[in-house]
């Protein structure tokens, strides 16, 4: 997680509903408990408390592929989704070819 990014309940709702993972499996993979988890997404704008656990479901979130925005610009911090490895190559098969090219039969 980028230091200057005060994590909030909010931040973390965001995030777990943009990657689409359940509450039971964040909290299973940051190794909390999922009323943690709840009693942290209720924080709502609050920075919260406990660093171990603000660290491991930050650090769980971004490997299911949440980028966190710092704030900036008058703007407030924010979370987006990273580009995965089989995005990238989607998007490298479309690119210039109009849509997906399908496999060439020709020799």
């Amino acid at each position: 997680m980028n230091c200057t990014i005060r994590l909030t309940g909010r931040l973390i709702l965001a995030a777990r509903g943009l990657v689409g993972v359940s509450r039971a499996d964040l909290a299973s993979a940051s190794g909390i408990s999922v009323e943690t988890l709840k009693r942290m997404e209720s924080n709502g704008g609050a920075r919260l408390q406990s660093e171990r656990e603000t660290a491991a479901v930050s650090r769980e979130l971004e490997q299911f592929g949440v980028i966190f925005i710092p704030e900036g610009d008058g703007m407030g911090a924010g979370v987006r989704l990273r580009f995965m490895r089989q995005d990238i190559r989607q998007i490298s098969g479309l690119e210039n070819e109009g849509g997906i090219a399908p496999e060439d039969d020709v020799l």
